[in-house]
């Protein structure tokens, strides 16, 4: 297999709206698509293929680096037409190969469904705003609207610390440095350690990965200015029980107070397959942090966060089983969707069955995703 055949592969990827390309030994190259995995209808990789493939695309660094430590993730551009960021690891000694891609579109709040009031939390000069979900939820492509939403309405100077850089944002009213951990500096906490020196007035972690780097973004956000960063949680409430709990017990109280002034928002979300039409559509739970749930973070109250959000629908806040209920109401999503990806599928079920709806599966049967 050669170059020419990693540019088809790719080629295929951008006109077939894929997310991701996996190359594995013993199968053809397989994308997912709209969710579910696709194989391609072309030759089982061998491994001679795979590290032809590997070499093709991975940088001398990176490949000394999968030599010593069994794997590696980089970025890469594909000419004018996306960007692809890429995990290369071994498995029972052969090379796989993971490619997301990333396409070179940003979109806008309304084209992703964001809520609008959003704009408003963006124009903030200080706070931190955290964007969770499992990985593959669009996190990514949700931070990167909203900075480039910063960036074309207002004169700022946005540092972004990411591992690898995914999107490239260009200067346009603001002024964008975008830092990659491992090729411009050595760990987040060390970036997220100068940052402050650069004169920033938003900052970018693409991931809260441990203690030091969520106390430098506390740091960050509560010295004046407005810090983005990711986490891998479900649901606001959980979030920040999650951010506490990363702090030994005897700093916990002091965090609770740090995070009750200086957390703005907290966005959860879940990428779903349609129903309606080939696509995907994203369902959020959204915080936003008002006195009333300041002071719940404080007083260690964040069991009380859920109903809190229900109550705070004019605040433009929602939970997540709410707009999954909607999004199936809509006919946007289908029943056994709604229930795989909710936070109470109890509560769920009983709403969908008392609707007259039906789910079409045992809850034991797992293998729709497979099928």
């Amino acid at each position: 297999m050669s170059t020419v055949q990693i540019d088809r592969l790719l080629d295929t990827i951008v006109k077939q709206g894929a997310s991701d390309l996996h190359i594995s030994c013993g199968r053809p190259p397989t994308i997912r698509l709209n969710g579910k995995l696709r194989s391609l209808a072309t030759k089982v990789i061998e491994p001679d293929d795979a590290t032809a493939l590997m070499k093709s695309i991975t940088p001398e660094k990176n490949q000394q680096e999968l030599a010593e430590v069994g794997g590696t993730d980089f970025g890469f551009n594909f000419g004018g037409a996306a960007r692809f960021r890429a995990s290369v690891f071994r498995q029972k000694g052969d090379i796989s190969m993971v490619l997301r891609l990333i396409p070179n579109q940003l979109l806008t709040f309304k084209q992703i469904g964001l809520p609008l009031i959003i704009e408003e939390l963006a124009r903030r000069p200080r706070g931190l705003f955290l964007v969770t979900g499992p990985t593959g939820s669009g996190k990514t492509t949700t931070i990167a609207t909203m900075i480039d939403w910063i960036n074309t309405e207002h004169d700022r100077h946005i540092v972004t610390i990411e591992d690898p850089i995914e999107y490239y944002h260009g200067h346009k009213k603001s002024v964008v440095n975008q830092r990659e951990v491992g090729r411009d500096v050595g760990s987040f906490s060390e970036a997220l350690r100068r940052v402050l020196r650069s004169d920033p007035d938003v900052i970018l972690v693409g991931e809260m990965r441990d203690l030091e780097t969520m106390e430098s973004a506390i740091r960050a956000a509560e010295t004046g200015h407005l810090v983005f960063a990711t986490l891998h949680t479900t649901g606001a409430s959980g979030t920040i029980n999650r951010v506490i709990d990363a702090f030994p017990v005897s700093q916990q109280a002091q965090v609770r107070v740090q995070l009750s002034t200086s957390l703005i928002a907290v966005l959860s979300q879940q990428l779903c397959a349609r129903s309606d039409k080939p696509g995907r559509v994203a369902a959020y739970e959204f915080l936003v942090v008002t006195p009333a749930i300041s002071n719940l973070i404080r007083e260690n109250k964040t069991f009380r966060i859920d109903s809190a959000i229900q109550t705070g629908r004019k605040f433009g806040m929602q939970l997540l089983d709410d707009h999954l209920w909607n999004l199936y109401s809509e006919g946007k999503i289908s029943a056994e969707e709604t229930i795989d990806k909710c936070k109470n599928p109890g509560d769920l079920k009983d709403k969908i069955h008392r609707s007259g709806g039906t789910i079409g599966r045992t809850d034991l049967d797992e293998d729709h995703e497979a099928n």
